[in-house]
């Protein structure tokens, strides 16, 4: 289990928060996350946060093809070689805000090795199973997922990374990650879903039985957070599950994104309790099972747009919110230092 953030480091932020130059509680939220960034930092003042990485973990799923998706599933591939030549929507916000960005084909059901070898180093398979009809993965191959997620946190820390933000590309990936929320919380089909790229009434209808299917096929399987990425899941969630487990035993905070970070966060803290600890939402999405999981984590998120683009693009426009809430820690002054000295 990971070692919690550090409650002197937070204890010292507050009074130090307490003792800055502007009302007591002006600074809202921005002071709370100061407080949380000293916590796993264990600094008081935060250092500033300068090495703020993005690993965006792609592939394919097999419920794409019955119907869960507004989008075919051809557009996963084609998104992998858009992140490379950056060009995607997540690319320009991470330009604007200072983020580097690396994408992985864990599981994209296409042949990418025209793209630096490093993208598809480690892939799993292609395409992860249709979870209504089979196991999303093999045993093995949830090990092996897992496995490349915390290689790949441990060589963005090696790197100098600060704060860790995980990011999403696969086409149907919101089935298999509110099945990971259902069966987290106990919850029914008709409780997660959602529109996800913005299926209509009939292809709402058609992805709440297809999760339905998948969770009563899963059955008590359901109660093992392992076995759930197993049954469940897929290779690109269970890698991100391990991207978070890693960061949280390294003592490096994690911004979350939408649906899919959150759910790979809720499986983490089944596997690992006190890993969500290390983690701040970023923004709310539009998907029911991403808020009933940012309950169940005690996560209020920090921005709430509509956002429901993915690729990590929610977690990278909160990262000035996270600066900012540093700097102001870090460079007001103390409101004792402005007073005239009655001694």
């Amino acid at each position: 289990m990971p070692t919690p953030p550090s409650t002197t480091a937070a204890r010292a932020a507050a009074e130090r928060l307490a003792g800055l130059a502007v009302p007591a509680g002006a600074l809202g939220r921005l002071g709370e996350l100061a407080v949380w960034v000293s916590s796993v930092q264990g600094e008081v003042p935060p250092r500033p946060l300068e090495g703020v990485r993005l690993v965006i973990f792609a592939g394919d799923h097999g419920v794409a093809g019955h119907g869960v998706s507004a989008y075919p599933p051809a557009i996963t591939a084609a998104m992998v070689r858009t992140f490379v030549a950056g060009r995607a929507g997540v690319n320009a916000l991470a330009r604007a805000h200072g983020v580097g960005v690396r994408v992985l084909d864990v599981a994209v059901d296409a042949d990418l090795s025209d793209l630096p070898a490093e993208v598809g180093a480690h892939k799993v398979r292609r395409g992860s199973g249709a979870i209504h009809l089979e196991d999303a993965l093999h045993p093995v191959e949830t090990t092996r997922a897992l496995e490349i997620g915390r290689r790949a946190a441990h060589e963005e820390v090696a790197a100098g990374a600060q704060l860790l933000l995980s990011g999403d590309m696969g086409i149907g990936n919101t089935t298999p990650a509110a099945a990971l929320v259902a069966a987290g919380l106990g919850l029914d089909a008709e409780e997660v879903v959602g529109r996800g790229t913005g299926v209509d009434a009939e292809g709402l209808r058609r992805k709440t039985a297809v999760l339905a299917a998948a969770l009563a096929r899963a059955g008590r399987r359901a109660d093992d957070p392992v076995e759930t990425l197993t049954a469940l899941g897929s290779a690109d969630l269970a890698a991100t599950v391990g991207y978070l487990l890693a960061a949280a035993e390294a003592g490096v905070p994690v911004l979350l994104d939408g649906l899919m970070a959150v759910a790979c966060a809720l499986s983490a803290e089944r596997i690992a309790p006190g890993t969500g600890a290390w983690c701040v939402a970023g923004h709310r999405s539009p998907e029911p099972a991403q808020s009933l999981a940012l309950a169940h984590l005690g996560l209020e998120p920090l921005l709430d747009l509509g956002l429901r683009l993915g690729e990590g693009s929610g977690a990278v426009a909160a990262v000035p919110l996270l600066r900012s809430a540093v700097a102001l820690l870090r460079d007001v002054a103390q409101l004792d230092d402005l007073l005239p000295d009655e001694g």
